[in-house]
């Protein structure tokens, strides 16, 4: 069972390290979840690591709220496509699919969370290495972001910055993120962190967290 309320006040700092958490069941066998953020029931507002076991799939589904996607293993898929490793996807509100995988997948998604005009439908792939812009409009700002070696980050935060590391390790004064973990700052909070020895690349969106209300 999933509580209902994980990492809710949106205007405090939130992290959690994805690697450290137990999956848990969804209601459909062969997908299990790691909640990073979670407001309501099973249709709830929800950022979340989700593992699709091989063979297993999601009966066919609207997103009220927008889905937003990033695979992180294996491929991802759906009637309208697959989707490898790496794969950035954008669903607004008021599309529908039927995901699952073949052989088996990890995904990191954000449920509910678009805003109400958005209708943007997109998907892009990572490049290897490097930053890389994926997504932007009024609202938010979305993109892959590196640092170099032993290199530092200062973000301003206007709005609210939320982050998932992809590879790496970033160090801040307070905090030490490495693969699969996930922080939210509330606005006025920079993002200032430097990275370890190997470097540090990571999903960064720039956007309030009332987005989807």
């Amino acid at each position: 069972m999933i509580a209902e309320r994980i990492n809710a006040e949106l205007q405090e700092r939130a992290i959690a390290h994805g690697t450290h958490l137990p999956w848990l069941p969804s209601p459909l066998a062969g997908v299990e979840r790691r909640p990073l953020y979670r407001l309501g029931g099973e249709q709830a507002r929800a950022t979340s690591l989700v593992r699709y076991r091989p063979g297993s799939h999601f009966s066919a589904h609207e997103h009220g709220g927008g889905e937003e996607i990033l695979v992180l293993e294996g491929v991802f898929e759906d009637e309208h496509g697959r989707y490898p490793a790496g794969s950035y996807l954008r669903n607004p509100p008021g599309s529908r699919h039927t995901p699952g995988s073949t052989n088996g997948c990890v995904i990191f998604v954000r449920l509910r969370q678009f805003h109400p005009d958005d209708r943007e439908q997109c998907v892009i792939s990572l490049q290897a290495a490097g930053s890389q812009p994926l997504f932007e409009n009024v609202n938010e700002r979305v993109g892959i972001e590196a640092v170099a070696p032993e290199g530092s980050i200062a973000h301003p935060n206007p709005r609210g910055l939320e982050l998932l590391m992809l590879e790496g390790n970033l160090v801040g004064a307070d905090v030490a993120l490495a693969p699969w973990s996930w922080m939210r700052l509330p606005a006025g909070e920079p993002l200032k962190a430097q990275a370890g020895a190997g470097g540090a690349r990571f999903w960064l969106k720039d956007a309030a967290p009332e987005l989807g209300l």
